[in-house]
């Protein structure tokens, strides 16, 4: 198989994550999440703990933070950048060395789609679920009550989509940003990663 990067978005309840790591194992390839950020953060001299207390971000958006921090009264000064936008640099730098330097790889969120924008051989897959069947499954993997699902759910797409909209400029979700966009409320998990792979042997 030729090298192929395939980068899962996803809502809380969806079950990306879980078809992302079924995808990955299908493929025979590496898998990557949340466990990045620590390898990241290690490799840059940040702290998960820095990059979760650190919240605050320009009303602007990230991208007038970063033009503001590299114009041409400031230079290179980071001073301009909280801890936060300084780590999506890092995290930027990070998954394109990792995408060229790598045969193939499956990663879920992180805002990958849009760092591998503009890359070849890259599948950006959009993972989403009728609210019922998201509270459903949230309640069943996670042991959750209904009531605690509805919040986690509510909240966990609401950050989600806030993170990916200010770093990127771009709207969470919408299906222009990404190649496939997949309803799993309709379809299996192994039917969702089958589907995947039958997409890129098409678009190969």
């Amino acid at each position: 198989m030729k090298k192929q990067i395939v980068t899962i978005s996803r809502e809380y309840g969806s079950g990306g994550r879980t078809i992302g790591n079924r995808l990955a194992k299908a493929m025979g390839v590496p898998y990557y999440e949340r466990q990045l950020l620590d390898k990241i953060a290690r490799e840059s001299g940040f702290t998960r703990k820095l990059i979760e207390e650190d919240e605050s971000k320009s009303k602007r958006g990230f991208l007038y933070a970063l033009s503001m921090a590299f114009s041409a009264n400031s230079g290179t000064n980071s001073e301009y950048l909280s801890a936060n936008e300084q780590f999506f640099m890092a995290q930027f730098d990070y998954i394109r060395k990792m995408a060229a330097e790598e045969e193939s790889f499956v990663i879920v969120g992180r805002c990958a789609d849009y760092i591998l924008r503009d890359m070849p051989d890259v599948t950006n897959v959009f993972i989403y679920a009728g609210e019922e069947d998201k509270l459903k499954r949230a309640m069943t993997v996670y042991g959750l009550t209904e009531e605690d699902a509805r919040k986690i759910m509510a909240n966990m797409d609401k950050t989600r989509a806030n993170y990916y909209n200010y770093h990127t400029g771009q709207v969470w979700g919408d299906y222009h940003n990404y190649d496939l966009s997949i309803n799993s409320s309709k379809i299996s998990e192994d039917g969702a990663v089958q589907l995947i792979l039958d997409y890129i042997e098409l678009r190969s």
